[in-house]
């Protein structure tokens, strides 16, 4: 199997081997059609120079002129009409030169051989030691005509350079492989211990702990990680609390059912006992069927895969509804309602709205004291429809606010059963108002009332 380590290092070096081949590529072409016909140029003025120089002082002999040309770093290759030649400086590695060339430069032609030199892709013709790859012109001297054929000695003109060059590029290549090894280890370190880390969570372990202290993709990774770690964890502690809430709700309404249904089973029970275990039957009954439509509509609104039905309805009417149903209850223990309402559309979804406004309304009321009041008021601001219910009830410490729109959180355990409720209702409140992009908020003082806010988009 191969590692990130191992594809990185060789991807790394096939790039770097990828990348020296097109260089050498395009340098290559570069020469053909752009050095090329420069260093023919110049090679040429340069050959017409030694032609013009010697022509000028016929009286130094030609051999031991081009015997100087040839160390200061050209070689030189010098045939007359009769063919017979010489070779002056360093020795030329191919010496095939057709008759018709030196010919023609005996006729007092130039002859262009490096800029007419054949193109190959894997040698640069500035090094190709060949005699058609020179400048040759024509020499006359004492009567005698010559064809001089020149090219600069890479060898004795660069050879140190090409030592220093050669060495330059196994060192750079060297070292960058070394480097290429330190960096992968570097680059990869970190995706292994996250490598690791993943693995601990896997088997249910989310104490885990990245120390990578980077500021790039990578170190951005690692605390996202290490976020959803902590992320996970607290998810786990919750679906544990979840679960063992669930069992505790069930099971306490449960146990009752049993006790009192044992109970009916004596005859000597009287009519009244009788009924009076039935109705406790009955409500636990209601209790845990109110249990089971609420951790429904939880696991629904968990899900938030288009369980969205939004209509344009009229937000008033809704509110006025519920105090409609509910006023029994109001009436019940004598509440005063003041109520500010005025029209107002919403785009949304009216069923789970209605359980926002019923579940806030019905906590109001089942919390305010006998002959106390309850508050709603509607506002619109810009593009907002904003609710506040207002109580004077019992109210809620501080402590207990952070926690309430948590699944479960009662504010007082010790309350009686049918007050007390499941402890899902503002968790579900809470999740339908954040699925419609909506804000609630809540303000209370033990003792004098709870105000909750709500803030919802109106399209």
């Amino acid at each position: 199997m191969k590692t990130l380590y191992l594809r990185i290092f060789m991807t790394t070096i096939a790039v770097m081997m990828l990348s020296s081949l097109l260089s050498f590529f395009l340098s290559n072409a570069y020469y053909q059609y752009k050095l090329k016909p420069y260093n023919d140029k110049k090679l040429t003025r340069m050959a017409e120079d030694i032609q013009s120089f010697y022509e000028k002082n016929p009286e130094d002999h030609l051999d031991a002129y081009l015997k100087s040309v040839g160390n200061l770093g050209y070689q030189l290759y010098l045939v007359d009409s009769n063919g017979h030649s010489v070779y002056y400086g360093g020795p030329f590695r191919k010496r095939r030169l057709e008759s018709n060339v030196i010919q023609s430069v005996l006729n007092g032609n130039v002859y262009h051989g490096i800029a007419h030199y054949p193109s190959k892709v894997f040698i640069t013709g500035f090094f190709e030691n060949d005699l058609k790859n020179t400048i040759g012109v024509p020499i006359k001297t004492k009567g005698q005509r010559y064809a001089l054929f020149m090219r600069p000695n890479p060898e004795l003109q660069i050879g140190e350079l090409r030592i220093f060059l050669a060495v330059l590029l196994v060192l750079t290549f060297m070292l960058s492989v070394l480097f290429v090894i330190v960096s992968t280890r570097y680059l990869v370190h970190p995706i292994t211990k996250l490598t690791e880390a993943t693995k601990k969570i896997a088997a249910g372990k989310y104490d885990v702990q990245l120390h990578v202290n980077r500021r790039d993709e990578i170190g951005r990774l690692a605390n996202d990680f290490s976020h959803m770690a902590k992320s996970l964890e607290q998810l786990e502690a919750m679906r544990q609390e979840f679960v063992s809430n669930v069992s505790h709700e069930i099971q306490s309404p449960l146990a009752s059912i049993q006790g009192f249904s044992q109970t009916l089973q004596s005859d000597s029970l009287t009519e009244e006992e009788r009924k009076y275990y039935l109705s406790i039957i009955e409500d636990e009954s209601k209790r845990m069927s109110q249990l089971s439509k609420q951790l429904l509509t939880l696991a629904s609104l968990d899900k938030e895969e288009s369980i969205l039905d939004k209509k344009t309805f009229d937000l008033t009417a809704q509110i006025k509804q519920i105090l409609f149903m509910t006023e029994w209850r109001w009436r019940e223990k004598d509440l005063a309602i003041d109520m500010e309402l005025p029209s107002a559309y919403l785009y949304a979804d009216e069923n789970l709205l209605h359980q926002v406004w019923l579940n806030l309304i019905t906590n109001s009321i089942k919390f305010s004291r006998q002959g106390g009041s309850i508050s709603i008021g509607l506002s619109k601001e810009d593009d907002q429809c904003l609710v506040e219910i207002t109580d004077t009830g019992i109210g809620m410490a501080e402590k207990d606010l952070p926690q309430i729109f948590n699944r479960f959180y009662k504010v007082d355990p010790s309350r009686k059963r049918n007050e007390a409720g499941t402890g899902l209702g503002l968790a579900i409140v809470k999740k339908i108002i954040e699925l419609h992009n909506g804000q609630i908020h809540v303000k209370s003082t033990l003792g004098h009332g709870t105000t909750f806010s709500i803030s919802l988009p109106r399209q």
